[in-house]
This record gives structure tokens, C-alpha cells and sequence, in this order.
């Protein structure tokens, strides 16, 4: 049988975890987290980590086994999930990847495009020069070294814009120049699976969500991150607006309220990007398991 990789996607809160468990019950397999805000061990009830329930219910891989300290990239973690697919491969037919995250999504199923190597020094200034002047400056220099990229990036997410100036500023090139080159084809095949409900429904899991976290202890969980609410991995939905409570800027209504919107946010965007796939076997988040492996029948 043809190695197969089952790549559960959707906008946050839709019940990603509860059908890639699913699956890997029925295909006796285990998953891999592509959520790049899981990876983290001091991040637990803000990345809605799955519970320990669902932990011992399947073997899960890439949940918490980094530091927030840690320099974790995209292509780190597509090596890293390319060499544990390739072991796992060995004992299962079918694996199960799981998360909200679409460039780490894309990582593993397409590739990156590859880039030079660029001196750190230039993302340390260009972050200082996010934290000084705004992202007001990161998008006017994008916008003058690489028009081409700056109108398709999310301008809103600066470490997007940074990621690209740096390698404008590194290399002299656009940062476009180096997109979309041929890349080394998966030795498995993959389908992509994705998750889908009313906008409105999917408002009110979040809602929800963001309810149940901040009963769970999310307030608790932020404080010790306080002084670090600068590293790379706390710049998520969750944290950055319960530091702003904690500083004493905002209510912590409002700071909740803000999450629930952010995360709002974070949820259309992450349409629009599964959106651009053309691939994806889009289902209804609440599909009996029966009738969804019917269609992933259909798909093999």
C-alpha cells in the first residue's frame, strides 16, 4: 500500500483534535501536531493543548517538547517531521497530522522554499525596529524592497514582514525571487482534509473556548511568561492581550474580549490561506467517522 499522510486542517476550535483521534483509533497510527504554538512546554491551556485523556488515547508527536526559549523554526520542524515520518512510516500504512498552523502544514506536505542563510544580526535590528517604531516601518520597507511580496503577505503579522526584509536586506534580492521554486517530491501521498462550519457556529466555539480557558487557569499560566513577553513563541493569541492586563492597561474583560476577537481573526485567516489549497476534501466538522472514511475510501 501506497504510504498515505491524513492532514486533518481547519480554523481554530472546530474539532480538529477530536477527528485526527478519530482517525488514528481506526488506522491504529499515531499524529503529529503541527501547531506551532503546541510545541511550547509553558504554553499549555492558551494553545489548547490536547488533555491528557486524549494523549493516552493515541501517540501524539511534537506536543510541548520545546522551551519558549528555544529557536524553533518551520524548516527545524519539517526536518524534524520528515524523519519521524519516515520511522513511523516503517511500522504504519497511514500517519495523521493534525493542526491549525498552514505554512507548517505546507511544510510537510509540499516543502519550503529554500533560503540562504542570513546574518541574525539583521532580524535583531529590524525587531528592534518593530519594537520601537511599530509595524508601520516593517511594512513601509517591505513595500519598498519587495512590492511583488508585499501585496499578497498578511501586513498585519510582523514576523512575516520581518522574515521577508531580512532576507531582502541579506541577500539584496526580493524576497518573491526566491518563492515558488521546484521542490523535491513527498515519498508518500497525502490528503488533505478539511474541516468546515457556519461562521457563526464557528464564533461561538471560540467564544466558548476562550471561556473555558480563562476557567482553567489562563490568567495563572501568563504570569511567570510576563518578563518574557517578548520571545517570538508569546507573540500568540491568548497571551498578548492578557500581558496588556497584567501591565494594568486593560480590564480583564476587555482582555478577554480582545482574545475572543483576535482569535476571530486568527480563525478567517486561517480560511484564507486553507482556501488558496485546491486539494483539500473539505468536510462538515461533524461528519460521522463511518462517512468520513468513506470519502477518504473514495479519495485512495
Amino acid at each position: 500500500m501506497e504510504k498515505l499522510l491524513l492532514s486533518v486542517a481547519g480554523p481554530t476550535a472546530i474539532g480538529k483534535t477530536a477527528m485526527a483521534i478519530s482517525l488514528a483509533r481506526h488506522f491504529g497510527t499515531e499524529i503529529i501536531s503541527s501547531d506551532s504554538r503546541q510545541f511550547y512546554q509553558e504554553m499549555k491551556i492558551g494553545t489548547a493543548v490536547p488533555d491528557s485523556e486524549e494523549l493516552q488515547t493515541v501517540t501524539h508527536h511534537f506536543i510541548q517538547h520545546k522551551r519558549i526559549f528555544d529557536s524553533y523554526s518551520v524548516g527545524d520542524f519539517e526536518r524534524d517531521a520528515l524523519q519521524l515520518l519516515e520511522k513511523l512510516f516503517r511500522e504504519h500504512d497511514v500517519v495523521v497530522m493534525v493542526g491549525g498552523s498552514g505554512l507548517y502544514n505546507d511544510a510537510v506536505i509540499k516543502g519550503l522554499d529554500k533560503f540562504p542563510k542570513i546574518d541574525p544580526d539583521i532580524r535583531a535590528r529590524l525587531n528592534e525596529e518593530y519594537a520601537e517604531q511599530g509595524i508601520g516601518i516593517l511594512q513601509e520597507r517591505l513595500e519598498a524592497s519587495d512590492p511583488k511580496y508585499f501585496e499578497k503577505v498578511d501586513r498585519s503579522n510582523p514576523h512575516r514582514l520581518i522574515r521577508a526584509l531580512e532576507i531582502c536586506l541579506g541577500t539584496g534580492k526580493p524576497y518573491s525571487s526566491f518563492l515558488a521554486k521546484p521542490k523535491e517530491p513527498r515519498p508518500f501521498r497525502t490528503i488533505r482534509l478539511g474541516l468546515k462550519a457556519d461562521r457563526q457556529l464557528v464564533y461561538e466555539r471560540i467564544n466558548t473556548r476562550v471561556d473555558k480557558m480563562i476557567a482553567e487557569g489562563l490568567v495563572e499560566e501568563v504570569k511567570p511568561l510576563q518578563q518574557f513577553k517578548d520571545l517570538n513563541a508569546l507573540q500568540t493569541v491568548g497571551y498578548k492581550e492578557l500581558f496588556r492586563y497584567l501591565e494594568g492597561k486593560w480590564t480583564l474583560d476587555f482582555a478577554i474580549s480582545e482574545i475572543k476577537k483576535n482569535t476571530r481573526r486568527f480563525a478567517k485567516r486561517q480560511m484564507t490561506w486553507l482556501d488558496k489549497n485546491e486539494d483539500i476534501l473539505w468536510v462538515a466538522h461533524d461528519i460521522a467517522t463511518d462517512d468520513l472514511l468513506f470519502k477518504i475510501e473514495n479519495e485512495i
